[in-house]
């Protein structure tokens, strides 16, 4: 296949194109030219802004996988500018586009955060993320329509990337593994590895609609029990409640974010790795002389 990558070098787009060259596809990276610059030097590589995007304004492709579409302009941009030189396109989407933040089980059919009336298209924050995402997926919807998928992720763990890198940290290091939630707050993630096999597995396959892409759920005491078992002896978690330091909701009112329904996303291929394993991967990781980048919240 001909894969056009909007980003590709950093975090979880870094392990899509190495996914991509393993299987044998033929790569092109659209991106600022700022993160990584000697990676995947086999690859065509196209210089731009996603607000300015005149590099893509010709060549054609059998696929594209969006990892950067942040601001609902730029996406829209793509979108038209793309539309009938690519065969299929696959979006990096959150789980934070779900409306309802209590319920258990909720599939991809779930209501979505609506578009606040008046809010600006080329404007982030962390307000807007989630009604984002959510307005992109109606978008690339309506302009592609069966020629694309929306791939909802939560918490993305291993090398190159954020979440749960201070876990990683501490048990490089030898020290306790600190967390600011409940320990029996749930918790569903995905090794970055794993979550891009699926991005390009449902991309080759030409899977049409949402998936949660998302581990099965599990309290946030069993996940930290198993990445501290790849250290024995590690020392005991740190347990101090976020509504002290953070001042974030400590009551349960967002658990049902990570009780969210994989049962398509299974079907459709994903497979989650043991976390014992995404823990040893991270921490070698970081042995090996990585720093995590800093996380998002």
């Amino acid at each position: 296949m001909r894969d056009l990558i909007l980003g590709g070098t950093k975090n979880l787009g870094r392990h899509v194109a190495e996914a991509a060259l393993a299987a044998g596809h033929e790569l092109t990276l659209f991106n600022r030219g700022r993160t990584n610059t000697t990676l995947f030097p086999e690859a065509t590589h196209l210089r731009g802004d996603r607000s300015a995007p005149e590099a893509l304004a010709s060549g054609e492709w059998d696929a594209v996988i969006d990892m950067s579409g942040f601001l609902v302009r730029d996406l829209r941009r793509s979108a038209e500018l793309l539309r009938d030189r690519v065969g299929h396109y696959t979006f990096m989407s959150s789980i934070a586009v779900y409306a309802r933040r209590t319920t258990p089980g909720m599939t991809e059919d779930a209501p979505l955060l609506p578009w606040p009336e008046g809010a600006p298209e080329d404007e982030l924050t962390m307000d807007l993320y989630g009604p984002s995402k959510a307005r992109a997926e109606g978008l690339l919807a309506e302009t592609f329509g069966e020629r694309t998928t929306a791939v909802r992720s939560g918490f993305v763990v291993g090398p190159y990337n954020p979440d749960f890198g201070n876990w990683g940290e501490a048990l490089a290091t030898g020290k306790p593994l600190e967390c600011a939630a409940r320990p029996d707050q749930p918790i569903q993630y995905l090794d970055a590895r794993d979550l891009a096999a699926f991005l390009l597995r449902v991309t080759v396959d030409r899977r049409a609609g949402a998936f949660n892409a998302v581990s099965e759920s599990m309290t946030m005491a069993t996940l930290a029990e198993a990445w501290r078992s790849v250290v024995p002896g590690s020392p005991p978690v740190d347990w101090e409640p976020a509504v002290d330091r953070f001042h974030l909701p400590h009551d349960g009112s967002n658990d049902g974010t990570f009780l969210l329904d994989n049962s398509r996303a299974l079907a459709a291929g994903l497979e989650v790795r043991p976390a014992a394993d995404s823990a040893r991967a991270c921490m070698e990781w970081i042995q090996a002389g990585n720093t995590p980048p800093p996380p998002p919240h």
